[in-house]
């Protein structure tokens, strides 16, 4: 690798937002917000709103999603409009 060209990397704890579940891994973001880890250490934490602990793809979940009237709002709004015959 080339030095001085690439971000530096640190320990940081992300912590998933729908699943209340944190995690420490290495990355080169950083965030002014900390967190004291299991190890006694404080380590930056960036809080995320999905990650593989609560994504339906890896829990095998679905999420039901309020979208009742959404397809009756969209056709009642872009509906051709139709033109009396002559």
């Amino acid at each position: 690798m080339k030095p001085r060209i690439h971000p530096d990397s640190r320990l940081v704890v992300f912590r998933d937002r729908a699943a209340d579940v944190a995690f420490l891994t290495r990355s080169t973001a950083d965030s002014p917000r900390t967190i004291e880890w299991q190890d006694g250490n404080t380590y930056p934490l960036i809080d995320v709103e999905i990650s593989s602990a609560s994504h339906p793809f890896y829990t095998g979940n679905q999420r039901v999603l309020d979208t009742a009237g959404r397809v009756e709002r969209f056709e009642r709004r872009y509906r051709p409009t139709r033109k009396a015959a002559r």
